[in-house]
């Protein structure tokens, strides 16, 4: 049976996954890896954070692989973010509903308080946490935040609520730029958008079908900027 997936994806730690975070380190800078999404509707370009380098090696070792090559943006929710990643997009027929694709592995969380849900954010994909407790990643599907402001009332009840209280920047950013608070503390982000932003809106403002998967697809390719 199909698990289905919210934000999010995947099972089970691959044995191996280990192997390579020690090569692929080397291949980073000290002020983080830069890697290129090009899509259908423009370029985006992205750092990727040294400060989680689970996800970050992951990330280079998939693209060194050619496995984000000519992918969909399969899930798209304006004013929220844009999901991509999942290897079954490549080639899928019109109306087929993706999201359940991607290695047999997931990776640790890697919660930083300073790396937050900002318009622009890179972040990964899970599972949800009745399966997924410990709120692992799935081992290749993404979200980029594009979100909304909020007011400071607004985030105070996040706060009640549970969510992890934001500091002072993040206040900032959340009423002026934007972005998805309440997804603090939940999901790992990794990375954050340099160049592209209108591309994100780009992508973001276009029709969706009922399963939120683009009308007209939004293909990618991912390299590394070296």
């Amino acid at each position: 049976m199909l698990k289905k997936y919210l934000i999010i994806l995947l099972v089970s730690l691959f044995p191996g996954y280990f192997s390579f975070c020690a090569h692929a380190q080397n291949r980073n800078t000290e002020s983080g890896q830069r890697i290129k999404i090009e899509t259908s509707l423009g370029t985006i370009v992205i750092k990727l954070y040294n400060e989680t380098p689970l996800h970050r090696d992951n990330m280079i070792k998939l693209i060194g692989e050619d496995f984000y090559k000519d992918q969909l943006f399969h899930r798209v929710i304006k004013n929220f973010m844009i999901q991509g990643g999942d290897p079954q997009s490549v080639g899928a027929a019109k109306g087929e509903i993706l999201g359940n694709g991607g290695p047999d592995y997931t990776i640790p969380a890697e919660f930083n308080p300073a790396l937050y849900h900002k318009k622009g954010a890179l972040a990964a994909a899970r599972q949800g946490d009745q399966l997924n407790p410990e709120k692992a990643s799935s081992g290749s599907q993404f979200y980029i935040v594009q979100g909304r402001t909020f007011s400071i009332d607004e985030l105070n009840q996040m706060v009640q609520r549970g969510m992890p209280t934001p500091s002072s920047e993040a206040i900032e950013i959340y009423t002026t730029v934007g972005g998805t608070p309440h997804l603090d503390g939940s999901y790992t982000v990794f990375g954050e958008v340099l160049e592209g932003l209108d591309v994100l809106d780009r992508i973001a403002a276009v029709k969706t079908d009922g399963h939120n998967r683009p009308l007209e697809d939004v293909v990618f390719s991912i390299s590394l900027v070296k």
